[in-house]
Order: structure tokens, then C-alpha cells, then sequence
């Protein structure tokens, strides 16, 4: 199996510099692998760090210590350790990202919102819109909304379009953080096809769900970040 996501004993403190610099662990020593076709769940209770482990791979936090590795264009990059501009390009080619919150344009028509990551990346407009319009179908998001921004929607409207855009892109990694949260029982099984889909192009996910019939469904393997709890 290829791993293309290869954590190893990465460590992340955070430092409350308005307070005094107080420092506040947050986890110590993960360690793991994600395989290509392989969905990795994050198990814990609330605190524990799944977030912060999740934006470490992303890049997001840079962890004190230990290593973050990508399969980035056949070869293993550390995010723990690269420069900027290359966290970036990883980003860009190889790692989606649904996030608990969207993060659009005010104004963007929801149709555009979803495609845009396809667009950036040299896709026809026009090609992008009809896969972005596919997307929100099957998320049961009706036509007549597709142009309007999505901050007129409710929180559950407002997540299908945040997975929409997520799962959009054909990149080899996908982290997903609570990505059924706010939705019903016919949304979250859409979640589910739209990950076995994944799972069979190849794809390596890493997710936070907190449900645990959506658990169930989607792990190949959980892992319990209590294990990697820091020593206050």
C-alpha cells in the first residue's frame, strides 16, 4: 500500500503570548499512516486534538516537532518543515479540505463557490459549473438557488455547499472535519457514496465525525487521539 500521509511523532504546544506566554499542549507524539483508498477516522472527546491534528496535516498549524509527511507528485514532503510558498503548492495539488465552517465570497452565486477550486486550477468555466451544478444535486440543493451566495442559506444549506466544494477537486488527499455536523439522514448518506466514491478513485481521508453510525460507515481504521494527549 502507498502512504500518502506519514505523521510521525509530531508535537504542538500552543503559546498564549496575551496571556503572559502561558504554553498549552496539545498533543504529543502522533503517529500514523494513511493509505491510498483508505479513510482514517480521529476519535476522541471534545479538546482532545482531531482539529488541530487535522490542520497540522493541512498545514494550517505548524506542529513544534516531529514530522508531516505528504505524497506530494510522487514524492514524500514534510509540511513540518517546508517553506511557505511549497505549503502552499501542496495545498493547491494534492490536499482538499472540508472545514466545519464556509468561507465564501459575500456575494460569490453559490454555483461559483463550489467551482472555484477547478476553475483556479485551469478548468473551462464552463466545465466547472456543470460538475459544481452535479455536486449540489446530489446534496439536494435546488437550481434556483445556484445564484445566490450561500450566507442567504440556513447552516445545513450552507454545509452542502462546503462539502460541494470540498469533494469537488480530484486531488489524492481529503481531510474532512464534521462534515455530516448539520445535516439530515438523506444529506449524510450522500456524505457516505460521495466518500466510497473517493475511497475507490484512489483517495486518502482523513475525517473527524463524530456520529458513530457515519463512523461506522465510512472507517477503515480509527484512531484514538487520547493516546497522543500532552502532558500539561
Amino acid at each position: 500500500m502507498t502512504a500518502m500521509i506519514d505523521v510521525t511523532d509530531a508535537n504542538k504546544t500552543f503559546t498564549m503570548h496575551l496571556q503572559g506566554g502561558i504554553e498549552l499542549p496539545v498533543v504529543s507524539g502522533v503517529s500514523f499512516q494513511v493509505n491510498a483508498s483508505e479513510c482514517v477516522v480521529l476519535s476522541g472527546p471534545s479538546g482532545a486534538g482531531k482539529s488541530s491534528i487535522l490542520k497540522m496535516i493541512f498545514g494550517n498549524y505548524r506542529c513544534d516537532s516531529g514530522r508531516i509527511g505528504i505524497r506530494h507528485r510522487g514524492a514524500l514532503i514534510d509540511l513540518a518543515s517546508a517553506e511557505p510558498r511549497q505549503v502552499l503548492n501542496v495545498r493547491r495539488a494534492t490536499i482538499g479540505y472540508v472545514s466545519q465552517f464556509l468561507r465564501a465570497v459575500p456575494r460569490v452565486a453559490t454555483i461559483d463557490v463550489v467551482a472555484e477550486p477547478l476553475i483556479v486550477n485551469g478548468m473551462p468555466r464552463a466545465d466547472a459549473q456543470a460538475r459544481a451544478g452535479d455536486l449540489l444535486h446530489r446534496l439536494n440543493i435546488p437550481e434556483r438557488l445556484w445564484q445566490l451566495p450561500p450566507a442567504t442559506f440556513s447552516g445545513g444549506e450552507q454545509q452542502r455547499v462546503n462539502i460541494a466544494r470540498g469533494f469537488i477537486s480530484d486531488l489524492p488527499i481529503l481531510l474532512l472535519d464534521e462534515p455530516t455536523a448539520s445535516l439530515d439522514a438523506a444529506n449524510r448518506a450522500v456524505v457516505v457514496e460521495l466518500v466510497a466514491e473517493k475511497k475507490r478513485q484512489g483517495v486518502a481521508m482523513v475525517a473527524i465525525v463524530h456520529d458513530d453510525e457515519i463512523r461506522h460507515l465510512i472507517a477503515d481504521r480509527i484512531v484514538d487521539v487520547t493516546s497522543f494527549a500532552a502532558a500539561a
